[in-house]
């Protein structure tokens, strides 16, 4: 009897040490207040806005026995994971704009696109409203409300190598097309949502596939 009330009143003692976990972190609810503005602003380029080393900070400062730390702890982790991601699909942006002069078409047949070819030095000056237009690497959501709405989406294209990709076409509208005469019988290409080439129609050509994936020849319905 004696030893069981001891080991009761252990455990009552036991009990009545515990802690009670810190209140809620003032830096956590400040960071998390900040990065859902700035996300909501700019998606996630928030990942690489300067903005997010500040929120960073804050949450680094968030005691470790909060009743926030995990939370602090899982978003830090969410910045760096996006943070990385953004970078790694900005590089791979750019080696895909360093290397649109040998993407292949349409045709398996075909491994090159041809390009525009830049002006010499002394036409710089010459260059006219003619020549404007969308360009690689700019902005795929120019197309929509900009280029006085003289560009309209296309068949998507299936590009050897990388899969689908979505196409844009100049309008067939009169004033477009003195607008922007050099994007005339061209498809624009996009990529992660920037233009990736500009493909001249003639140089495309319409591939027939059987229902397994193969080639149907040129002559197959003669």
């Amino acid at each position: 009897m004696g030893l069981g009330l001891a080991a009761l009143l252990l455990m009552l003692g036991a009990s009545g040490c515990r802690r009670s976990p810190a209140p809620p972190s003032p830096e956590y609810e400040q960071a998390t207040k900040r990065w859902s503005s700035l996300y909501a602003q700019k998606l996630d380029d928030a990942y690489l806005d300067p903005a997010t080393g500040e929120i960073e900070a804050l949450l680094q400062r968030v005691p470790a026995d909060s009743v926030d730390s995990v939370a602090a702890q899982d978003l830090l982790r969410r910045i760096e994971e996006g943070r990385a991601r953004m970078m790694s699909a900005a590089a791979e942006q750019q080696r895909a704009v360093e290397s649109a002069q040998t993407l292949p078409t349409t045709d398996p047949s075909q491994t090159g696109i041809p390009q525009q070819q830049a002006l010499p030095p002394e036409e710089d000056a010459g260059v006219d409203a003619g020549m404007a237009g969308p360009q690689v690497g700019s902005l795929a959501s120019e197309l929509v409300s900009g280029y006085r709405g003289c560009f309209q989406r296309a068949m998507p294209l299936q590009v050897e190598g990388r899969g689908v990709r979505e196409g844009w076409k100049l309008s067939e509208r009169p004033s477009c097309q003195l607008e922007f005469p050099s994007h005339a019988d061209t498809m624009v290409l996009i990529e992660d949502g920037r233009v990736l080439a500009l493909l001249p129609t003639s140089a495309m050509q319409t591939v027939q596939r059987y229902e397994d994936g193969g080639v149907v020849p040129p002559d197959a319905g003669l």
